[in-house]
């Protein structure tokens, strides 16, 4: 099996993701606040996916040993410096997440939620306990009890599948579209900063980080037909969660739409 098997293997649902009635929903500023206020969560784990491929393929502990394939250290390095320091809209390095915050703020959605789940996750000091325990829809609960559940069986193919193939590169593009159309309707809410996050998202999976997460699926599948099977499962999953968070959000936005 190759990457390419596994792409063609998850065109359902990746087309049932690009397809998906929610971006038809977004029709308001208030909308698109509901959809950051989720999504942001995504944004979130996707760190903690990213970090435990470092953790897993570098040596991240002291003393310090090299671990046992070069490139794969370097593949994850590249893509960590770019997703934990990139360069802000203004110059200033930032996290991807970071990033999303400050455009949340910028274009006035609330950040409450996602600041109180890390407040409480800080507390628990176990993720599953906050996400159990939390106020969030029971699919954003699912999306994320999957992505931390796949980083703690630690095996790492199948997190650099949940990494690689359940963040699919379709969606940056579809919003990108949507917010310049909200741009030009919405022109006294900043979305400067949201723009740049997205497109700066498209520039480096494109160019970078795309080809590098698929480079890493092959080394750390190799030839062995079972990893190659886990990596297309989890990767199938990975995308049906991202789908429930889609749904939860046009949920939201409906509810909304009801209230009004």
């Amino acid at each position: 099996m190759t990457v390419q098997h596994i792409n063609e293997n998850i065109r359902a649902q990746k087309d049932i993701l690009l397809h998906h009635p929610l971006y038809q929903h977004i029709q308001n500023i208030n909308d698109l606040h509901r959809f950051l206020e989720t999504h942001v969560f995504a944004v979130w784990d996707f760190m903690s996916l990213l970090k435990a491929l470092q953790q897993k393929l570098t040596c991240t502990t002291t003393p310090w040993f090299a671990t046992s394939n070069p490139e794969m250290r370097y593949l994850i390095n590249e893509i960590v410096l770019a997703e934990e320091t990139d360069l802000a809209i203004d110059g200033r390095r930032q996290s991807h997440f970071e990033m999303y915050l400050e455009a949340m703020q910028a274009c006035g959605a609330d950040t409450s939620a996602i600041d109180a789940f890390l407040e409480d996750v800080m507390v628990t000091k176990n993720i599953f306990i906050s996400i159990k325990t939390s106020r969030l829809h029971p699919d954003v609960k699912a999306f994320l009890d999957f992505t931390f559940r796949v980083i703690e069986e630690g095996k790492p193919h199948k997190i650099a599948a949940a990494f690689t193939f359940g963040r699919e590169d379709l969606i940056p593009v579809m919003f990108t579209e949507i917010l310049k159309n909200f741009k030009a309707n919405f022109p006294q809410t900043d979305l400067s900063k949201l723009l740049y996050y997205f497109e700066r998202h498209i520039e480096l999976d494109a160019d970078e980080h795309g080809p590098m997460a698929m480079q890493m699926i092959t080394e750390l599948c190799g030839e062995n037909p079972q990893k190659w099977k886990e990596a297309e499962e989890v990767s199938v999953a990975a995308l049906e969660k991202r789908i429930g968070l889609w749904n939860a959000i046009e949920e939201h936005i409906h509810e909304q739409h009801l209230v009004v």
